[in-house]
């Protein structure tokens, strides 16, 4: 079951157009989801009350590598699609190389983009396409106590 919530990139492309032509509210949000946590969790349930169908765009391994550093990612992409998988609020999970998620925002013209509220309105990529062909842009509180960094930082004082 899971094998089949994890889709190619091209195959969500299609997904989301037969998503939105049968009137389903298709919700988009992404992220690398490197160390899963309640925040992480929390967050997808409610980006999935936001709409019929909750999309997930996860970097590849390589993309995070660009934006976090060589030491990142701690689990290999198909480890982290398994477990974002695995999530009742997940619907379907792809993975993407780029730094951003823009240009998969621009052609999927999601009903609902959801981000973490740690984003500022302005800093949201995708937020113009979106906003442009009528859908919304929702930011979504993040929850106190819970980051990855906070997370390796601490586990790193342990193994010490």
């Amino acid at each position: 079951m899971l094998e089949n919530k994890v889709i190619p990139l091209e195959r969500a492309y299609g997904l989301v157009g037969d998503l939105k032509r049968r009137g389903e509210r298709v919700v988009f949000t992404n992220g690398c989801f490197d160390l899963l946590h309640p925040g992480h969790t929390r967050y997808l349930a409610a980006a999935r009350k936001l709409g019929d169908v909750l999309i997930v765009a996860m970097n590849s391994d390589a993309s995070v590598r660009a934006i976090k550093g060589p030491r990142r990612p701690i689990f290999p992409e198909a480890e982290r699609a398994e477990l974002l998988a695995a999530l009742e609020a997940v619907d379907y999970v792809t993975i993407f190389d780029d730094p951003t998620p823009q240009a998969i925002i621009a052609r999927m013209l999601p009903n609902v983009l959801a981000k973490g509220g740690d984003w500022g309105p302005n800093e949201i990529v995708g937020r113009a396409e979106v906003e442009a062909a009528g859908g919304q842009v929702v930011s979504i509180p993040i929850v106190p106590g819970y980051s990855t960094s906070a997370m390796m930082q601490a586990a790193l004082k342990l193994a010490r």
